[in-house]
């Protein structure tokens, strides 16, 4: 198991937050002024935004970037438990043959 490239939480979280308001793509490009092919990108984890990018988006999706920025550190966090989860679980097996 491998875990999610933060760009790939940060699009997931951007996507929600622009269909949670009912926006489309070309509505988020419009009010941003970033292309819609970039946002795209970015959405599906393909790009990773700079911070000014981020910053143009959060405030045309009218949230605090702090909030884009809680929002995929909560998921990055479970992600890496998860991550971890299966690793304890594959130590845990490991030593179980070990012993037989």
């Amino acid at each position: 198991m491998t875990m999610t490239p933060m760009r790939q939480l940060m699009g997931e979280v951007l996507r929600t937050r622009r269909l949670a308001q009912g926006l489309t793509l070309r509505d988020l490009s419009s009010k941003a002024l970033v292309s819609l092919s970039y946002i795209s990108e970015i959405e599906r984890g393909q790009k990773e935004p700079s911070s000014e990018l981020l910053a143009a988006l959060a405030d045309a999706l009218e949230i605090p970037l702090s909030n884009v920025l809680l929002q995929v550190s909560a998921l990055l966090e479970l992600d890496e438990a998860a991550e971890l989860a299966t690793v304890a679980e594959l130590s845990a097996s490991d030593v179980a043959m070990s012993a037989a």
